[in-house]
């Protein structure tokens, strides 16, 4: 299972084990003060790291490295 957040040291704590960063609390997958091209562009990009994250085989906590 993937968790996508952004309180990464709260995923850690309850033992979720791949972890994909998102942006904001209110906001996890966007940024409303951004052009929706950019917003599409992030959510795009996000979305594939934890799609990614689904076929990885870790045995260990994991969190993922985003560039957007």
């Amino acid at each position: 299972m993937v968790q996508m957040c952004n309180l990464i040291p709260v995923a850690t704590t309850v033992g979720s084990n791949k972890i994909v960063p998102t942006i904001s609390i209110p906001y996890p997958l966007g940024d409303p003060s951004t052009s929706l091209e950019a917003q599409w562009k992030l959510r795009y990009y996000r979305v594939g790291v934890a799609l990614d994250a689904l076929t990885d085989d870790i045995k260990e906590q994991k969190v993922y490295k985003v560039k957007i």
